[in-house]
């Protein structure tokens, strides 16, 4: 049955991730300038303190630097797979539970950045100046409220991978959350300001991103049960 899941859900994404070549995180350049620089000056200290983490998680455990890769790779490859949304943006999952269960919320703007980064150059999705925007939502925004989710289930005695379910899919709500506020601050409607363009963003990304939150959710649930099976005879493994 787990098989069974992941295979479905791999059908899924892959059916759903042919977009347009213009449709992205938040495309280059779609943000007025000014925006740009606003998220870009809210993010670094996000990352910097996420340098500071990673190293210290590296220093306690050189082991660890192999499942820093794997928690990066899985955002990856999970990013990357797009549907066409909101014009100037795209839904898609974001995969940064795994690597914030794993190593925290800071850790995972790192890794969350360096995605983003690698897929504005290699795949033309995102962009340069919009960077620090994209990072904001989908490596700090989403990242820090998984945790408080996670770290509230993990409290209350819930199971990891049930636990994983939740976490992964506060992680996309709260992603896409935040890109729908920023888009309407960027863009407010003429009639009902920022608010009025905030509802009609998230509206529009609801649509697709509620179920793509719930199939992440059961993703990202099965990676952590596998890891959690295989805990001793994988190095580096840790649920913070």
């Amino acid at each position: 049955m787990k098989k069974l899941i992941i295979l479905l859900l791999a059908v899924f994404f892959w059916l759903n991730s042919y977009t347009e070549p213009a449709a992205m995180h938040i495309m280059e350049g779609f943000l007025p300038i000014g925006w740009a620089i606003f998220w870009w000056i809210l993010t670094i200290p996000f990352f910097l303190w996420g340098l500071k983490t990673l190293k210290t998680a590296i220093d306690e455990n050189p082991e660890a630097k192999l499942m820093i890769g794997f928690a990066g790779a899985f955002a990856f490859v999970l990013s990357a797979l797009k549907i066409p949304s909101v014009t100037g943006s795209s839904s898609h999952p974001v995969g940064t539970a795994l690597g914030t269960m794993m190593f925290g919320p800071s850790a995972m703007t790192v890794l969350g950045m360096i995605v983003l980064l690698f897929q504005a150059l290699l795949l033309a999705h995102g962009g340069i100046t919009t960077l620090g925007a994209n990072a904001f939502s989908m490596a700090i925004a989403g990242p820090f409220a998984a945790y408080a989710v996670y770290r509230l289930l993990k409290k209350a005695g819930v199971k990891a991978g049930t636990n994983a379910f939740f976490t992964a899919f506060a992680a996309n709500i709260v992603t896409y959350t935040v890109t729908s506020l920023q888009l309407a601050l960027a863009f407010p409607s003429e009639t009902g300001g920022v608010y009025a363009s905030f509802l009609e963003f998230a509206g529009i990304f609801a649509v697709t991103q509620v179920s793509l939150a719930v199939c992440e959710g059961l993703l990202t649930a099965a990676a952590v049960n596998w890891l959690e099976k295989h805990r001793t005879s994988l190095r580096g493994v840790h649920f913070s």
